[in-house]
This record gives structure tokens, C-alpha cells and sequence, in this order.
């Protein structure tokens, strides 16, 4: 059978592959398994419930809760909030979990449920295999007293939340104001009608910038819904025409964040890397002078950056792996193409308007526009291509499209790359080519997705 977490929790089409009674034994195999060993408090122990803003995560909160609760846990169910608000809470209450119903950038059908340990970390596979074993099983479940209560806070847990981001870039001094590090600037925030809708605009707001708001009236039924960094067409507008220095675009759990220069032009994940790693090592923050990032990073950033002076550091795509990387080397800063960055000095997991945030932050500090910033760092002509209805599980051992993998590669030669992967959050493969022209690496790149899709076609 496949396993039924993928590189970000469980996800899939909400009442069809993630139902109610999936959630319940999730939650119920979860306390099992991460409540071993709990630290109570006053006899309790409890747990945290996030969500976004998918219609569907109001079944799936009452469902995970329920599992959770009848495993003796009490649950506080804060509502919508970002996945890296529920990373925060996680690691500065003392509670044993904290799980996320989210989908991420995927469309709003779908959904997802991601669990975080004790401090605020992401489950490694061995966690979440065992949660996997034990799902389903019957067992001693507590009684009377020792069932767990589900309460409901959002506006303490979203405040402190909020309070943890303008911290990190304008911390409350001796006198109790707040100062306004990004004053003067316009920010044009795409809230992709997401998690983020009101902590982002709020967090921007309080640390001094002019805001300009678009897709933050989620319904239930827009998240992502041409909006936020996915579609960051409205954004590019927004920026031309509002006269931004720059704009930010979150995906629906707001875990990632992707950039607008002055002119509309994107800012990619690996870009912002770039611009925040130099910072950091200008701080003397950037422990070991490196950068963690995934085999998805383009050549040009590990390039310009290594006329730093800065080196990087290659993991599996996922941003937990980044993490696990740079746990075990004490590195600082991580994160991947797609926008997760991880900010270790305040944060367990990629955050999104933590990332907004301190990029504003370096724009005001540098003197530079981001167009100006994100130039030092060119990218090599890169396509990628999603390639759905495909059995995925076959993208790395099918014989034919192995074959045309390995002919890419001898006429790329050196001055390019080919990476096949089959997603870990979506039924499809994804083809990625990097090529010395723009022409190249299309043509490279629409010739495997064409032998992908043949062979491995459904």
C-alpha cells in the first residue's frame, strides 16, 4: 500500500480521500503516539488545532478534535491561522502537539492534516509511520475525567502570533513603543484569500508599512482561487499600479512567500534566499556561511552566492528536510525555490510573512530597491512542467523514461540539468530543466513530460 503521508502530511480531495473518519483516526492515532511520555499540566495534556480557510476544514477540525479528545488530550481550537502560527504556539505553550488542516497552494477541494511535536518541528518519517500503524486499531481509550475538552481561542493565540512576527523585526523597546522599521514603504500584500488574510496585512501594518490588500475575503470557497503565489498575475497589477516598491504573495497556509519588484517582475523563492542569506552574513547571523536548499534550487543561486563567499548545502525537496539539514548541521537560514524559507533565529518551519517581513526589512536597510537586490542574483533559463494523470510511483524506475532521462542529460552536458520527481502533494510528475537558453531548456523539458506522459500515463 502507498503511505499515506506524503512530504507534507495527509492530503487529498476533502470528504472523498480525507474524511471525517480518516481525521478522527488520525487524531486518535496521533495522541497515541505522540502523547507518549507527555508532560502533563495540572494532570492534563493538550494539544493545538489550526486551520485555513477551506470550507471543508470546519468538518475536519470537529473530526480531529474529536479523535484527539477521546484520547485524553485537551484540545484548543484556534481557528484560522497560518501553518507556521500553529509551529509558533506549538513551541512557546506548553502543549505536546499542534496539527494544521490545510492544503497548502493546492485548490480549494482539497485538504490536508499536518501534525507538529513538542517545540514546534514538523514529524519526522519514523513519527509519522508509527501514527500510520497504530491507525484504526482499537485501544484502552481513557474515561470519564481523563477524556480530553476541545475549547476554541483564536483571538489570544492569532495576537500572539502576530505580536512573535512584528517582533522579529521592530522588538518593543524600554519604553513600550513599537517601532516602525518599514515606515515609508507601500507593500502590496496577496493574501491568496488564505490563513494569512488578516495576520499579514496586521503584522505589516503595525511594523510601519503602507499596505495595499488584495484576496484577503476568504468565503470558504477562493482560497488560492487565482490569487496569492500561485497566480501572482493580480499582484503584478496591484504593484504597477499602485506605485509599491514592492509586493508579496502567501500560499493558503501562508507557509511560503513569493516576491513582486517595483517594475511586477517575480522574485522567486531562490532569489529571496539570496537577498536574506547575504544579509544574515553581513549580521554574522548566517552560521557556517551556508544555505540549505533543495535540488530544485537553480545553479545561478548556488553560483552568485558562492562569489560570496557563501556555500550551500543540497537536501530532498520538502521543507522538513531542509530543517532536518540544518538541525543537524546548525544552520540558520533554509528553505526552498517555492517560497518555504526557513528562518531559524524565530521560526521551526517555513513562514511566509515572517519572509515578508524581514525582506521589507533588507530593502529598507540595504538602500536597494528589490529589483536591485534580486539582480545579484540571475537565473539560470529554468522549465518546469507538471505532468498529471500519471502513475507517479513509477516516475524513477520505468525503463523508457529512464532512458530518455539519461539521452536529456548527455545533450545538456554540463551547462545544464535534468531532475524528475514525482510529487509529494499532488498525483503528478514534475519535470524540471535547466539549460543554458530559455529555448533549450523548453524544449528538453516538453520532449520527457511528452515521454512521461506516454508511458506513464493512467
Amino acid at each position: 500500500m502507498p503511505r499515506l503521508f506524503g512530504t507534507d502530511g495527509v492530503r487529498g480531495l476533502a470528504n472523498r480521500d480525507l474524511t471525517a473518519q480518516l481525521a478522527l483516526n488520525l487524531g486518535d492515532a496521533a495522541v497515541r503516539v505522540l502523547g507518549v511520555g507527555a508532560q502533563r499540566v495540572d494532570g492534563r495534556r493538550r494539544a493545538l488545532i489550526g486551520r485555513d480557510t477551506r470550507v471543508s476544514g470546519d468538518f475536519l477540525a470537529s473530526a480531529l478534535a474529536a479523535g484527539m479528545s477521546a484520547g485524553g488530550f485537551d484540545v484548543i481550537d484556534v481557528g484560522i491561522i497560518p501553518t507556521p502560527g500553529i509551529a509558533y504556539l506549538t513551541s512557546v505553550l506548553n502543549v505536546e502537539m499542534g496539527a494544521v488542516i490545510s492544503a497548502s497552494h493546492n485548490p480549494m477541494p482539497d485538504n490536508g492534516i499536518k501534525f507538529f511535536a513538542r517545540g514546534g518541528y514538523k514529524l519526522p518519517d519514523t513519527k509519522e509511520d508509527e501514527i500510520e500503524r497504530v491507525l484504526g486499531q482499537e485501544w484502552e481509550r481513557p474515561t470519564g475525567e481523563n477524556v480530553g475538552r476541545v475549547s476554541h481561542d483564536t483571538v489570544t493565540a492569532t495576537n500572539l502570533y502576530i505580536d512573535h512576527l512584528v517582533d522579529a523585526i521592530a522588538p518593543v523597546g524600554p519604553d513600550k513603543t513599537q517601532p516602525k522599521p518599514l515606515a515609508g514603504l507601500r507593500v502590496v500584500v496577496d493574501c491568496a484569500n488564505g490563513a494569512t488574510s488578516v495576520v499579514a496585512p496586521e503584522a505589516l501594518r503595525r511594523a510601519g508599512a503602507e499596505v495595499v490588500v488584495i484576496n484577503a475575503s476568504p468565503d470558504g470557497y477562493n482560497i488560492n482561487k487565482h490569487a496569492g503565489s500561485t497566480h501572482p498575475e493580480q499582484l503584478q497589477a496591484m504593484v504597477r499600479a499602485s506605485d509599491a516598491v514592492m509586493g508579496v504573495a502567501f500560499d493558503g497556509d501562508a507557509d511560503r512567500c513569493l516576491a513582486v519588484d517595483e517594475d511586477g517582475n517575480m522574485v522567486n523563492g531562490d532569489q529571496i534566499m539570496g537577498i536574506l542569506a547575504r544579509a544574515k552574513q553581513r549580521e554574522g547571523k548566517l552560521a557556517n556561511d551556508t544555505l540549505v536548499v533543495t535540488v530544485m534550487s537553480n545553479l545561478g543561486l548556488k553560483l552568485a552566492l558562492n562569489d560570496m563567499g557563501i556555500a550551500t548545502v543540497q537536501t530532498g525537496v520538502g521543507d522538513r528536510y531542509v530543517l532536518e539539514e540544518m538541525l543537524r548541521g546548525g544552520y540558520t537560514l533554509g528553505g526552498e525555490q517555492s517560497g518555504h524559507v526557513i528562518n531559524r533565529e524565530f521560526a521551526t518551519t517555513g513562514d511566509g510573512t515572517l519572509t515578508a517581513l524581514t525582506l521589507a526589512q533588507e530593502v529598507v536597510r540595504s538602500g536597494k530597491t528589490l529589483k536591485q537586490l534580486a539582480s545579484d542574483f540571475p537565473q539560470l533559463p529554468q522549465q518546469l512542467v507538471n505532468v498529471p494523470h500519471v502513475d507517479k510511483a513509477a516516475a524513477n524506475t520505468n525503463a523508457k523514461v529512464q532512458a530518455a532521462v539519461d539521452q536529456e542529460k548527455k545533450i545538456l552536458g554540463a551547462t545544464g540539468r535534468v531532475l524528475l520527481r514525482a510529487s509529494g502533494t499532488e498525483p503528478l510528475v514534475r519535470v524540471m530543466v535547466e539549460a543554458e537558453t530559455q529555448e533549450q531548456a523548453d524544449e528538453v523539458c516538453n520532449r520527457l513530460a511528452q515521454v512521461v506522459a506516454d508511458e506513464l500515463g493512467l
